[in-house]
């Protein structure tokens, strides 16, 4: 009896323990996992690490690191968003420009944004002051107008001499294919000459900056000295650049500028090695010396005392100088130091210029002479949401590629109709004479959305989410594309594309699923280990031209509204990252890449060509309307 008791009196304190302890610990039946689609389970498994790819492991560690930046002070913002009657006026060039204001003072910032934002602030100024001047002009019907205007090309005929050097003045910058021809005879009083192109000088800076400085050294008495190029920039605030030497001392056969190398060395080395082995040069053999490349002899191609024809021509990566028909250098472009800015070219040192010629300057139209104007205009979106938004990246004096488009592939049915819609996103210039175009040319077709910034192309991320707030905000859309101003895309093929496609998580173009950061200081893309610490990208879809679906773009506005997405220079790839913390978040992310989309080119049955000039632009639009197939024109 007394051992029954015992065993009973345990069993009820055991009870009463339990008890106690679930009174405590809440014992939650286990939740039954929701249903998973194959692509869920192998792309995202919520268990299972081996089933998560590097690159999303990474996309969460950055996250996770990833602190919010704070908002600064930046010089510009407050007269960039000062009250205007512009902004009351509802200019439809500017309803991005209010919401893009927190992205500008970020302590993340992207790189150059403060002085992009700080130069934007002085340009604004100046705009604004010359549309108050056309206002008041039109009120009281006086032509006061200044006339100015961006011409095709400027000669010596325009040049200002000055004791230090003769300046040719660039009203509207370069672009694309724009060329500066020298002739001149080298006269030996220095042993040197330069070609300079200047950009724009700012309030408080000395000297403006300079975007190429072409030194010519040439050789000494008898070929003695080594004659030599040296190729480099200059900033106020940094200074002199890394300088680029021809000929080199170091291996450069790997290193080329849109496909071409940066030095002709063979024509240096040959000439001093035929020196070096004669110490007694015949007259016969000076003779050959001093003729230049049009001559075919492999020699230095800058001689005293023989004139020369140089020119300096606008690649899409770089500037490249010929001298009497041979390529000679390359210069690939630096960061804020851009074709766009140049303002002026400057010779100075030992050279006799005989005459000067920039050609293929870009050129603004005059809208009120445009006869099918109303044809090319924006027509009016009636509809609550379209079906997709195209943005397009443009820079403020590209005005012909704007133009192509506009009686391109912006005449499509979709597009005229009003169920797609394209703008340009532009940001200011610092030429003065660019932004009073830029602003006629806006408020004349009604397609332009104006950028609150300086148009660098670090800061070309910026746009990449106006054009996300554009079409989830302003003209919410299905769809958003983002392309480029020397694209021709195809949009009734986009449309049907598109249909049976997923409508959620969707990223639609040429994708590169497998990349790493470019490392080599000094290219255009280079992304230093504080920018991106990881061997490789997760995936992005190429710049020229790809689709979101609206659920990304608005995490997108989400995320840099509440400051939870770190900002990133390279734009497309910033939007793979972008993506792949959509899909992190817990979203499907649907990744579709298409060969059609060409970045580098056009192939027959694209859906989108990139790297097309105006005319070739033009020439396909020509060849849809009369063939009716995707053939290329080059």
């Amino acid at each position: 009896m007394k051992k029954w008791s015992g065993g009973l009196l345990i069993i009820a304190l055991a009870m009463i323990l339990v008890f106690r302890y679930c009174s405590i610990v809440k014992i939650e039946p286990p939740k039954q996992s929701p249903k998973q689609s194959a692509s869920d389970f192998f792309g995202n498994h919520p268990t299972n690490d081996s089933f998560i790819t590097s690159s999303e492991i990474k996309v969460k560690k950055e996250a996770e690191s990833y602190k919010k930046p704070h908002f600064i002070e930046v010089d510009g913002p407050n007269e960039l968003f000062a009250s205007h009657d512009i902004f009351k006026e509802g200019s439809r060039a500017l309803l991005v420009w209010p919401h893009m204001r927190p992205l500008l003072s970020r302590s993340d910032a992207l790189p150059e944004t403060a002085q992009g934002v700080k130069e934007a602030s002085m340009a604004w100024k100046d705009l604004l002051s010359a549309i108050d001047k056309d206002k008041a002009s039109k009120l009281s019907k006086s032509d006061s107008q200044e006339d100015k205007n961006c011409p095709f090309s400027v000669s010596t005929f325009d040049k200002i001499v000055s004791r230090d050097g003769v300046i040719l003045e660039i009203p509207c910058g370069l672009i694309d294919d724009s060329s500066i021809s020298l002739v001149g005879i080298p006269d030996g009083l220095s042993r040197s000459f330069q070609i300079q192109l200047l950009g724009s000088q700012l309030a408080g800076e000395p000297e403006p900056p300079i975007i190429l400085h072409y030194n010519v050294s040439l050789p000494g008495d008898n070929m003695t000295e080594e004659p030599f190029v040296v190729q480099n920039i200059w900033t106020h605030d940094l200074g002199w650049g890394k300088e680029e030497r021809c000929p080199s001392h170091r291996s450069a056969n790997n290193l080329k500028v849109d496909g071409l190398v940066l030095c002709n060395e063979q024509a240096v080395r040959s000439s001093l090695e035929e020196n070096l082995n004669m110490s007694q040069p015949s007259s016969d053999m000076l003779t050959n010396v001093s003729r230049g490349g049009a001559y075919g002899s492999a020699n230095f191609p800058f001689v005293e005392g023989n004139p020369f024809t140089a020119t300096l021509w606008v690649g899409l990566e770089g500037f490249h100088m010929t001298v009497n028909g041979r390529h000679e250098t390359s210069f690939a472009y630096r960061e804020k130091l851009e074709p766009w800015s140049v303002t002026k070219v400057k010779v100075a040192g030992g050279l006799d210029l005989l005459s000067a010629l920039a050609k293929g300057l870009p050129v603004s139209e005059d809208h009120d002479l445009v006869v099918d104007v109303e044809h090319l205009k924006a027509p009016a979106t009636l509809k609550k949401r379209l079906l997709m938004l195209v943005g397009v990246f443009s820079t403020g004096n590209n005005f012909e590629r704007r133009m192509a488009l506009r009686r391109a592939w912006m005449q499509y049915e979709a597009v005229r109709s009003g169920d797609v819609a394209v703008r340009f996103f532009i940001g200011l210039h610092k030429n003065s004479q660019v932004n009073i175009e830029l602003w006629r040319e806006a408020e004349a077709y009604g397609d332009i959305q104006l950028m609150p910034f300086v148009d660098y192309y670090s800061l070309i991320s910026l746009k990449t989410i106006a054009i996300c707030i554009f079409g989830t905000k302003i003209l919410p859309a299905k769809y958003i594309m983002k392309t480029d101003d020397d694209a021709f895309v195809r949009i009734d093929e986009v449309i049907s594309s598109l249909k049976g496609k997923a409508t959620n998580g969707l990223l639609y173009g040429l994708i590169a699923f497998e990349s790493a950061p470019d490392r080599e200081k000094g290219s255009k893309w280079y992304i230093d280990n504080k920018e991106w610490p990881h061997a490789s990208y997760p995936p992005w879809a190429h710049g020229p031209g790809y689709i979101i679906s609206r659920d990304i773009a608005k995490f997108i506005v989400h995320g840099h509204q509440e400051s939870d997405l770190k900002l990133f220079k390279l734009e497309d790839v910033a939007m793979g990252i972008w993506i792949e913390q959509f899909k992190n978040s817990g979203h499907e992310v649907n990744y579709v890449t298409d060969d059609r989309f060409y970045s580098a080119g056009c192939e027959s049955n694209y859906i989108l060509a990139h790297y097309q000039s105006p005319r070739l632009v033009l020439c396909l639009w020509e060849k849809l309307q009369k063939e009716h197939e995707p053939v290329c024109c080059e």
